[in-house]
């Protein structure tokens, strides 16, 4: 039987991450690709929202990620961002060949933090990076980007699948840390919080940090 319809599935932490960005950039074969190792050319914007889950192991925890696709579309934003409740983690994605989706990253992460706490960990995705050809945004800027709004850069492509796994691996990785050290500042088993307690990322801001051009999440 698949794993995502099992009766009960062991893990020891859950975290819901959320993609936010324009239409168009990709996010849904971004979840597709990571989830179920799937790419659609005929993928269609989505309306309102949809997640799906992975377990993958992050040290030796089994972090099972429960991921939502929020819908880019302005009319759609008023659904949407009750959806960033919650979220300890954020994919902030743009097309690498629209310089506007990028330009308007910086409004998607002012509107996530408006709705989650300010020390989120968020990754900034650039998808389509395999369309080198109409390249409109360099991973230099990409890195300014990161580096002046404290958050990691990468570039990703769901149609090869390149750097997909190891962006939102990267993300699962700094909220473990900082779920750990929560735990462990205030007495806990880091291991075993109670299912269903909400994780709250805001106590360890220290331990995550923003990458520069040269570090290893920069495309």
């Amino acid at each position: 039987m698949a794993a995502g319809y099992r009766a009960e599935e062991e893990y020891d932490y859950l975290f819901k991450v959320v993609l936010i960005g324009d239409s168009g950039v990709g996010k849904s074969n971004l979840l597709s690709r990571f989830a179920r190792d799937e790419f659609s050319l005929e993928t269609r914007s989505t309306i309102g929202v949809e997640f799906a889950t992975k377990t993958v192991q992050v040290d030796d925890k089994l972090v099972k990620a429960q991921i939502w696709d929020t819908a880019g579309q302005e009319r759609y934003r008023a659904i949407t961002s009750a959806y960033y409740r919650g979220a300890v983690g954020a994919l902030v994605v743009y097309d690498v060949t629209r310089r506007v989706t990028f330009e308007n990253a910086e409004r998607w992460l002012r509107e996530l933090r408006d709705h989650t706490d300010a020390n989120i960990v968020v990754m900034l995705v650039g998808n389509k990076a395999d369309l080198r050809h109409l390249r409109a945004v360099s991973p230099e800027d990409a890195a300014a980007f990161a580096e002046r709004h404290g958050t990691f850069s990468m570039e990703t492509s769901a149609l090869d699948a390149t750097n997909v796994d190891r962006a939102f691996s990267e993300v699962l990785r700094h909220i473990y840390h900082v779920v750990s050290r929560n735990a462990l500042d205030i007495g806990e088993d880091p291991a075993a919080p109670p299912r269903g307690k909400t994780i709250d990322v805001g106590a360890a801001k220290d331990e995550v940090s923003p990458v520069n051009a040269g570090g290893c999440c920069s495309a």
